[in-house]
């Protein structure tokens, strides 16, 4: 009875998970069209659909790139970016170097990126990968569907003048209408958007706990004690501010609330 429960329980978490899964193997699919010029799709014989005449050795070289791209380009069109950098510069304000792993932070980040991004996988999963998988619509026609909720989503944290400089660096035309743009042109400006944002956050978060290091180590030089380092004082009462104050809400709440558009 446990086995079972357990199965149900994980067929369940796949189920909720699908939507996420299927919009990033569109997405994988989708890079490197985007990258490329228009023309044939694709891995011919291993995406359905395509007529361009590459060996096998060619797909599967191909493929093989696009995989190992995968992970680089999912943390590029989502919020991962903004999450990991306000994260980090946290634990640093915090020294905490050791005491919060790198897997923790790249965790919570994770979490955090599949609870805001799940209405854009829904969307892309539902309108876009569905059909195709059930050969309603061709490969063009599905990357065109998802381009629309990821372009909207990652126009929606790109500052205008991020998009206007990449723009002009392209060579497209300053007249052109922010979802006409290319894509690795409204890419390039989401993640220059993105190190902003995430900058500017950890800069309020990082301004309290720099005023508690500034007020130990003055104690700390008034009563002579230079060699007793002021990380080992201000930790515990950085640690006990930030409990106080229910810090890591605060933080979440921070986060996911400077993600327009969900």
């Amino acid at each position: 009875m446990t086995l079972q429960r357990r199965g149900v329980e994980v067929s369940t978490n796949l189920r909720r998970f699908a939507p996420l899964a299927g919009g990033a193997l569109l997405l994988l699919a989708s890079a490197s069209v985007w990258a490329a010029p228009a023309g044939p799709d694709v891995l011919p014989g291993v995406i359905p659909g395509s007529t361009s005449g590459l060996t096998v050795k060619s797909q599967i070289l191909v493929l093989m790139t696009i995989l190992g791209l995968l992970p680089v380009m999912v943390m590029m069109m989502t919020s991962f970016t903004r999450f990991v950098i306000v994260l980090s510069l946290l634990r640093q304000a915090l020294g905490l170097q050791q005491g919060l792993p790198n897997r923790i932070v790249t965790g919570v980040a994770l979490i955090l990126t599949l609870l805001v991004m799940r209405p854009v996988g829904v969307q892309v999963w539902n309108e876009a990968f569905v059909p195709y998988d059930k050969d309603k619509i061709s490969l063009e026609q599905a990357l065109k569907i998802a381009e629309v909720p990821l372009s909207r989503f990652m126009l929606a944290q790109t500052s205008k003048t991020a998009l206007a400089q990449i723009a002009h660096l392209s060579g497209e035309p300053a007249e052109m209408k922010p979802m006409e743009r290319g894509f690795t042109v409204k890419l390039a400006a989401f993640v220059l958007s993105e190190l902003k944002s995430a900058f500017q956050i950890g800069c309020m978060l990082f301004i309290p706990f720099l005023i508690i290091d500034l007020v130990v180590s003055s104690v700390l030089m008034a009563m002579g004690m230079m060699m007793l380092s002021p990380l080992v004082i201000s930790l515990p009462f950085k640690l006990l501010l930030f409990v106080l104050v229910d810090g890591w809400t605060l933080t979440v709440n921070t986060l996911v609330g400077s993600i327009h558009g969900i």
